[in-house]
């Protein structure tokens, strides 16, 4: 076997990426601290076609060093946008007949792996912050809460493994 060249991998540029279908599932974040985590998610959400971020309360928002360190450009191709506040903003996407689900470990939550997608239905996935997670009002708005199983001694992920996780899952989802 022999590596392959970042010119051999047939990348899209960003006008390519802009004008891609993309699958029909929002990020929200919710109050995300840290600047490296954000940029975690515009990169995980550019590799797996995800349509827009919402960047929400007190999370960053670029052009910022150390979003762009870790974002390494996505921040060019993923559509995104700040609100301020993620109730409002659910609220507002719900109207929209956008389903929405929030990752976090909470009573009668789904697992991931048992987690269905309706077919021509779209789909927003909160994350919450790191210390507290999603909001429990932003939770209890939700249409469905799915939990990442876990088996270690740990009761959580860190929010960048979380998103490419659950992205990573879902994008089969939809296109498998």
């Amino acid at each position: 076997m022999r590596k392959l060249k970042n010119s051999e991998l047939g990348r899209l540029n960003v006008e390519e990426f802009k004008q891609t279908d993309k699958i029909p599932l929002i990020v929200v974040l919710d109050n995300i601290r840290s600047l490296n985590n954000i940029g975690s998610v515009f990169r995980t959400s550019d590799a797996f076609l995800i349509e827009k971020i919402y960047l929400c309360g007190i999370t960053g928002q670029p052009p910022h060093k150390d979003i762009h360190k870790t974002a390494l450009g996505s921040t060019e191709s993923v559509a995104w946008e700040y609100v301020e506040d993620t109730f409002t903003l659910v609220e507002k996407l719900q109207n929209e007949n956008v389903l929405i689900a929030s990752i976090e470990q909470a009573e009668n939550s789904t697992m991931l792996q048992d987690f269905n997608i309706q077919p021509n239905q779209k789909y927003a996935i909160v994350f919450g912050n790191e210390v507290k997670g999603v909001q429990q009002e932003v939770v209890s708005a939700s249409n469905y809460c799915i939990e990442i199983p876990q088996f270690g001694t740990k009761h959580s992920l860190n929010i960048s493994v979380s998103v490419g996780v659950v992205l990573w899952d879902l994008f089969k989802k939809f296109r498998y």
